[in-house]
């Protein structure tokens, strides 16, 4: 569909009375669907962002607000602004930078293994029903055992070296991963699969043009939810038996009454979580980008 663009003449009177046609004045093209909806989507973008911003801003001017108004007891609870020079300063001395190292190598580590090993056999099981009878007792047993009640045993068998903490994350995360992926598998939609037996596909290629398209989705929500308990189970790892990472920082500076570097400690693990979650959703968007968007 195209669009022109008219000049319409503009009638003049002049002094004598006689009508005559002045220059034409261009007409203005009506707004296209598409720039509309682009001013529309960036509007929202930018409403969100402030909303977002605006709470963030408002939680720390209550945090920097309430220890200098005696609200609570700043010795346990300091000025957000403390806390920040006290960030900056292990920033600048190089000790946030070595924990944060040590933690991300053993998270990822941790999270890379049980998404290389998680994924593949979550959709074996979903897909061979003779699989998931045979291990099914097994994985009812072990995904109510909890990661950290297991932790002693971790380090008892391994040590307390980089071997134990990896091992604590990548059992944390296998699960969340492993039962996502064999319910996506499950739960395909069971016209999908009849029309492509109707087609006479053989099983890999249903499996591969039907099952794994529509597992997408739902096996990045557990590789979602396995990255927040990578990083949560890591710092309770770190707090037992480390020498660097977050969870030691916070520890230490618990144990040595330097509160300001235990909270910059706590915020640098704040930070990473969300950027490791946005991270994640920006895969997920990549994978499924198939998939018509909902809501307003």
């Amino acid at each position: 569909m195209s669009i022109t663009t008219e000049k319409t003449a503009v009638p003049v009177v002049d002094v004598g009375g006689e009508v005559r046609h002045g220059d034409p004045l261009p007409a203005v093209a009506p707004r296209t669907p598409r720039s509309t909806a682009l001013l529309r989507q960036a509007g929202r973008a930018v409403l969100a962002a402030v909303t977002r911003t605006v709470a963030i801003l408002a939680l720390l001017a209550v945090w920097e607000a309430a220890p200098r108004l005696g609200l609570v007891d700043r010795t346990f609870l300091p000025p957000f602004s403390e806390v920040a020079v006290s960030w900056w300063q292990l920033l600048k001395e190089g000790q946030l930078a070595e924990h944060t190292w040590a933690s991300l190598g053993r998270s990822f580590t941790g999270f890379g293994l049980a998404v290389v090993i998680a994924v593949p056999l979550g959709l074996l099981i979903g897909w061979y029903r003779p699989l998931a009878d045979f291990l099914g007792p097994l994985l009812e047993v072990f995904r109510n055992t909890a990661a950290l009640a297991l932790l002693p045993v971790f380090v008892l068998l391994l040590g307390i070296g980089e071997t134990s903490k990896i091992s604590i994350v990548l059992y944390a995360c296998t699960w969340p991963i492993l039962l996502n992926t064999i319910s996506a598998v499950r739960t395909v939609d069971p016209t999908l699969l009849r029309l492509a037996r109707s087609m006479n596909l053989p099983a890999p290629r249903i499996f591969q043009k039907v099952i794994l398209p529509a597992s997408v989705p739902t096996v990045f929500t557990g590789i979602r939810l396995a990255g927040a308990v990578a990083i949560l189970v890591l710092v309770a790892a770190e707090m037992v038996g480390a020498k660097a990472g977050l969870g030691y920082l916070v520890n230490f500076s618990q144990f040595n009454f330097a509160i300001p570097e235990m909270y910059a400690g706590i915020i640098t693990i704040s930070a990473i979580g969300v950027a490791f979650n946005q991270l994640l959703v920006a895969v997920e968007r990549r994978f499924t980008s198939w998939r018509t968007p909902t809501g307003n």
